[in-house]
């Protein structure tokens, strides 16, 4: 049977709720973007004719044992630290969301999805999209948590961060005229900038930055400015420096990363070899990483000198697995901190094409490097080679700033959505083919109304699979603890 990408320009085979990871072997790389506009529409919209865009909110419960998938996304992780994830899970309905990825993912895989397939974020809900630097020091907001990315169906990333919303509305006690407000200028937002983003310049989607100044811009209010501004302010202010005036002590005339167990803490060597070689082993890895820096990046590296490494605990989703911060100085007064954080295989990974890289790492950094309008200059990967443990590396804190939902009102809520739905349709732009995604779009609300019904459903499921764990843990079955 001939390829459809044959025949139709950027087009996968169609994916129906019947068909698993062997039909998804036959999904093409991103769509090239050739041919005229007008072309890449149609072809947007012959996928919409294989899946039309209702069934999109299809959102069956399903027959699974979600605490079963949680432990099975767990192999791997750090043992002690498990305990740890579910704890952070247990605090709210948004909690267990960040950290059931691999529930979603299971369950999308049983659905109809669109044969529409980009370069996906694969964690798109709305506390992964943040405020961060571009090398020019420009405050840009967007996605920017790339440790599941993988090429898929762009209706995946775009489900999973209207759901998000929807079960942030649901927790700030918000009614469902607000909750249906949230979802609407999401998905109209996302199809409009799409549209937008279809008529430009490729260049000019390439080289196009989402500001922290048009963020502001976008706010209805003086309150709602003003909020953002505090977050915006504070980023300006994060560096490696402000980082190390709270989270380091001298120790023998050097700084040194603070103990804060069990949430960071220092490796404890057994014996003086076991430290030669943990120090050895850390040196190789630096060096590795280093190579995947541009030349002038490691011009700019070798100014600085490692003189600390601790572990430390992060996120929900990412508990247990293997994180450190690193501590470089330079001229004996300039810090640079790194996160070294371990890249698993996505999640999304069972249920869709192999991701082409040898090294995690290097997915996420790619990942990365093609949905955000700009990124880190500290960028890189490596791996270690005594365990064969995927890593990628980036800058701690550096002038990132996160909106803290629960203190949103609704119309604060609504003008968030706006900004991810604007900055996800970036990414999409910029990572694959806005024309084809516009095509399958179309110019009514069909699209909206979809993902609306699927985000409300999803979100039911998801307090379901909350409860479930709740559950677990009176049960024994598995252990909870408290942690920061």
């Amino acid at each position: 049977m001939p390829k459809i990408m044959d025949t139709i320009p950027g087009v996968a085979p169609v994916l129906h709720a019947d068909t698993k990871q062997e039909g998804a072997e036959d999904l093409p790389s991103e769509f090239n973007g050739r041919g005229s506009r007008a072309s890449r529409i149609a072809a947007g919209k012959a996928a919409r004719q294989r899946v039309p865009r209702a069934e999109l909110a299809v959102c069956k419960r399903v027959d699974r044992d979600p605490i079963a998938l949680l432990e099975a996304s767990n192999v791997g992780r750090l043992p002690n630290l498990i305990p740890i994830r579910y704890g952070r899970m247990l605090t709210s309905p948004f909690a267990f969301y960040r950290g059931a990825a691999a529930l979603m993912a299971h369950d999308l895989s049983g659905w109809p999805r669109t044969d529409v397939i980009v370069h996906l974020s694969g964690d798109a809900h709305l506390a992964n999209f943040g405020l961060f630097a571009s090398p020019e020091r420009r405050i840009l907001f967007g996605p920017n948590d790339f440790d599941e990315t993988l090429r898929g169906p762009f209706d995946w990333d775009v489900r999973r961060l209207a759901t998000s919303f929807l079960v942030a509305a649901r927790e700030r006690g918000f009614g469902a005229r607000t909750q249906r407000d949230v979802i609407r200028r999401l998905c109209s937002t996302f199809r409009q900038r799409i549209d937008d983003f279809s008529k430009m310049d490729t260049l000019d989607v390439w080289y196009y930055q989402f500001s922290a100044d048009q963020m502001l811009a976008l706010a209805d209010t003086r309150a709602e400015r003003r909020k953002e501004q505090t977050v915006i302010s504070k980023a300006r202010s994060q560096s490696s420096r402000t980082v190390a005036s709270h989270t380091t002590e001298p120790v023998n005339g050097r700084l040194r990363i603070k103990d804060e167990p069990p949430l960071v803490y220092h490796f404890a060597p057994a014996n003086p070899r076991e430290a030669s070689q943990f120090d050895s082993t850390i040196r190789r890895f630096i060096a590795e990483y280093r190579a995947t820096l541009l030349m002038d990046r490691r011009a700019l590296f070798d100014r600085y000198e490692l003189v600390d490494v601790a572990l430390r605990v992060v996120g929900v989703g990412s508990v247990g697995t293997r994180c450190y911060v690193a501590l470089f100085m330079a001229d004996g007064t300039s810090p640079l901190f790194l996160q070294v954080k371990e890249a698993q295989a996505s999640v999304l990974e069972k249920y869709l094409p192999a991701s082409e890289f040898a090294n995690h790492g290097e997915r996420v950094v790619t990942g990365q490097r093609l949905l955000q309008s700009a990124s880190d200059i500290f960028l890189g990967w490596s791996r270690a080679r005594v365990t064969g443990i995927d890593f990628y590396v980036r800058q701690l804190r550096d002038m990132k700033g996160a909106f803290d939902f629960s203190t949103f009102e609704p119309e604060d809520l609504s003008e968030y959505a706006v900004s991810c739905g604007h900055a996800l349709a970036h990414a999409m732009a910029k990572a694959g083919d806005p024309a084809l995604i516009c095509g399958y779009l179309g110019k009514s609300e069909a699209f909206d109304d979809a993902i609306e019904v699927f985000a409300r459903a999803y979100a039911e499921q998801n307090e379901a699979d909350w409860s479930a764990l709740k559950a677990a843990v009176r049960a024994g079955r598995v252990a909870a603890a408290q942690g920061r």
